[in-house]
């Protein structure tokens, strides 16, 4: 019976690390298909975001048939019940990252605004986060996911950077409102992500330790 508990337990860990491959892949494709101009990419977006949906189910159904049958003990239970919520988590990132595939359908319409720098570095930085999210849970490994959560702010400060510049092109001419709410709502697409991130992050931590690191709460 054990043996068994070990493999679904297994098996729930290597769901996670796949649905997370895959939001990755989602992030930059999207991200690739606004830098580069590349329309086809925003359709494997939209295909991958089925997977994630499915897979979101499905890691639901095998988490919660392992609370209802093996009455797992409690670092196993609190594993199992983060596996949850990371598990939406991950689904919402994968639906930001279509948010940003169907912005990018529209800004493709018109010429681009600017070359995009600092938008390509966030998403970097996002991605990052969230694959490292997922390896400090699997690997149990409090220092990388306070890391996560530190990485944070670096993404805020880019939102920001980026929010500003874009407002000086709106201001120099109306002609460049829409295009320059498109980049905004994209930014913040991927701010929102990183959020997502830190949020796995934070849980880790909490997991591990034994402490609750949202808001900075432990330095209070």
């Amino acid at each position: 019976m054990e043996r068994h508990f070990d493999e679904e337990l297994k098996d729930l860990k290597e769901k996670l690390i796949r649905m997370s491959s895959i939001v990755e892949e989602m992030i930059e494709k999207s991200i690739t298909a606004l830098r580069d101009r590349e329309e086809e990419l925003i359709k494997q977006v939209f295909e991958k975001e089925k997977t994630v949906n499915m897979m979101q189910i499905e890691i639901d159904d095998i988490a919660q048939k392992m609370i209802a049958l093996r009455q797992p003990a409690a670092s196993d239970l609190r594993f199992i019940i983060s596996a949850i919520k990371i598990n939406a988590d991950l689904e919402r990132i994968g639906d930001l990252a279509v948010n940003i595939a169907e912005r990018t359908q529209t800004l493709l319409k018109e010429p681009p605004l600017k070359p995009l720098i600092d938008i390509p570095r966030m998403a970097d930085i996002s991605q990052k986060m969230v694959r490292e999210s997922i390896d400090s849970f699997i690997n149990k490994d409090s220092k990388l996911a306070r890391d996560v959560c530190k990485r944070d702010d670096s993404v805020d400060n880019f939102n920001d950077q980026i929010f500003r510049e874009l407002l000086t092109y709106m201001l120099q001419d109306a002609k460049n409102i829409n295009r320059a709410i498109g980049l905004m709502l994209v930014a913040r697409y991927l701010e929102r992500i990183a959020d997502h991130a830190t949020n796995i992050g934070e849980d880790v931590y909490y997991i591990v330790e034994g402490k609750d690191i949202r808001h900075h709460i432990e330095d209070k």
